[in-house]
């Protein structure tokens, strides 16, 4: 069995073999394609009957097929090697390709939109739109916000300058940052410097810290300036499309209202005792009267350290996932054998994990970071909950295989519970169990709590943005504390040092006000899961059913096949119950484990 080292991914089945030129052929046939449909249905959309809207269908799936396939080849190749020139030069000019073919399909959003409610629904009923119909129905919630079609195309085509061109320096100065260590020859990855946060030494964690704190500080002045930047650009987006609130075009991305959101994130504000509760026995459990910002993924014991290598890793994911369906163990098992995965920490390469969907008619794709420790394990566990999510939803199609964000986590975060339960199982020893136990509810605070006081920090930011002008660097961070003391109280001291961590997160540059879709996906996953339990076997087809519908339907349509009603405004609280009752077994577990140290 190969060393994660050696675990790479193929990128050229994306590009039928052919490299780069193959990334440009297809890119060529996607304009040529453009142009034909341009002819053959600009300013005639309000003309077509049910046959015709099929025939467009089919042909904005072939051409979407082959700028999918050539733009998640340019962006996969350089995920894995930011620093090469040739990585990035081609994405940019994928990005800039696709940006032209883009503009001369913008009139086919702008009329269908413009139909009337009752034509519309028309057209929808026809047969051959079947895997494009909750798509084509979704576009056209954005009527009160497209602008027309000259404008779209010129935000469009300076897109590519603008947003995306700064989001890529970012990922590129982000990519490129090296923590020197202690006791390590050559400066490490981010990445690798930040897993050392979960070491049970004290002295490692804070002199790792302080690395981390020293590392950002020379390019913080750069990438404030980016942040300010995009902030800017999406307020003049919002104000040119008439949204009330930054986070308003995300929610309509989402399929959920500004009040759904709201309800969400004020359940959850309402309930950080939760997290305060942990961190306050997590104290006890290393020994100190309060724990640092730096100490809050600290190893509660020195098994914590545990190292697993890669084939371990996948020998247990596998098992949990076939074990709950043979099938669904199928699905994960070709992500291995397919070379569909890329695994070893490597200069240069983009930070964290992900899952790219790709397109339909390709197999997706998973990046991590793996580091051997136990938390990876966890992460190779959620990227493939993705991966199978994306794979069983291909059928389809390209326009309905993505679920809205607040549904995407849904298959990761249950897969890794699957997996979590996996390792419990195997640990007999209460120290052990405690520390697993530890990492569950951390996981949990991670995911929830802590997702929405990010997302309360964009909030604070965007805002400030707007109403103040550009910010400095000691804004910028004074905000992140902000949002951080509220959350933490007075469980967890605040270093100066943390104040600047705000400046890697990718999430606030590349998709602003995504991360609450995480404390969504949690909630809802664990719900699910909770169903699982109770219903066992009989439980799998609904769930495997829910993977495959993709998008298809709507957010509360898929929750139903579940027996999910997101539309009941205590689920939310419901769901924070579950993490309550995670809190209280790790309790449990830390009095069986540690009596002298809580004081049972």
């Amino acid at each position: 069995m190969p060393e994660a080292a050696d675990v790479a991914w193929d990128l050229e089945p994306l590009v039928y073999g052919e490299g780069e030129a193959g990334a440009l052929r297809l890119l060529g046939e996607a304009a040529e394609l453009a142009d034909t449909f341009a002819a053959a249905y600009a300013g005639k959309v309000a003309e077509l009957d049910e046959a015709g809207l099929a025939a467009a269908v089919a042909a904005m799936e072939e051409l979407s097929d082959k700028i999918g396939r050539a733009g998640n080849y340019a962006m996969l190749r350089f995920s894995t090697d930011t620093s090469d020139p040739a990585n990035g030069a081609l994405l940019q000019k994928v990005q800039e390709q696709g940006a032209q073919i883009e503009t001369k399909l913008l009139f086919f959003d702008l009329e269908w939109a413009a139909l009337d409610d009752a034509r519309a629904d028309v057209l929808l009923a026809a047969p051959g739109v079947e895997k494009a119909r909750h798509h084509l129905k979704a576009a056209r919630r954005y009527r009160p916000h497209l602008l027309t079609e000259p404008e779209e195309k010129i935000l469009t085509e300076k897109g590519v300058t603008g947003s995306s061109a700064w989001a890529r320096l970012f990922g590129e100065q982000v990519s490129a940052l090296t923590v020197p260590l202690p006791g390590e020859a050559e400066p490490v990855a981010l990445d690798v410097a930040l897993s050392r946060l979960m070491s049970p030494d004290g002295e490692v964690r804070r002199t790792t810290a302080e690395a981390v704190t020293e590392t950002l500080a020379p390019g913080l002045r750069t990438r404030a300036f980016i942040y300010n930047t995009l902030m800017a650009d999406k307020a003049t987006d919002d104000r040119l499309r008439k949204y009330p609130s930054w986070i308003a075009s995300r929610n309509l991305a989402n399929e959920a209202s500004d009040e759904s959101v709201q309800a969400l994130l004020d359940a959850v504000r309402n309930r950080y005792e939760i997290a305060r509760r942990w961190y306050s026995l997590k104290a006890k459990l290393l020994g100190v009267e309060r724990i640092k910002d730096y100490d809050r993924m600290a190893a509660v014991v020195a098994a914590d350290d545990e190292n697993i290598p890669w084939d371990e890793a996948k020998d247990i994911v596998l098992d949990a996932y076939r074990s709950f369906a043979p099938s669904l163990g199928e699905t994960a098992e070709s992500f291995f054998t397919g070379g569909y995965i890329d695994a070893p920490v490597r200069p240069g390469k983009r930070g964290g994990a992900f899952c790219a969907y790709t397109v339909p008619s390709a197999h997706p794709y998973v990046m991590l970071n793996y580091t051997s420790r136990r938390r990876d394990v966890l992460t190779l566990a959620h990227e493939l909950g993705h991966g199978v999510h994306a794979a069983l939803a291909r059928p389809r199609g390209i326009f309905e295989q993505h679920t809205p964000l607040t549904l995407a986590e849904t298959a990761s975060v249950f897969g890794e519970t699957l997996v979590f339960g996996r390792l419990l199982d195997r640990t007999p020893d209460p120290e052990a169990r405690l520390s697993l136990l530890a990492e569950s509810i951390e996981g949990s605070i991670a995911t929830v709590f802590r997702q929405c006081a990010m997302n309360h920090y964009e909030h604070l930011a965007h805002t400030a943005r707007r109403e103040q002008g550009e910010l400095s660097v000691d804004d910028l961070s004074g905000l992140w504390a902000q949002s951080q003391a509220e959350m933490l109280g007075d469980s967890v001291e605040i270093t100066d040092g943390y104040r600047t961590w705000w400046s890697y997160v990718p999430h606030f540059i590349n998709t602003p006000g995504y991360v609450y879709a995480y404390a969504y996906g949690q909630l809802l996953a664990m719900s699910i899961y909770q169903r699982y339990t109770e219903g066992g076997e009989a439980f799998v087809p609904a769930y495997l059913e829910l993977l495959a519908s993709g998008g298809s339907k709507s957010p509360e349509e898929l929750g139903e096949i579940v027996g999910i009603d997101l539309a009941d405004p205590g689920f939310w609280d419901s769901g924070l119950d579950l993490v309550e009752a995670q809190l209280e077994q790790a309790e449990a577990a830390a009095r069986e484990a540690r009596p002298e140290a809580v004081g049972a």
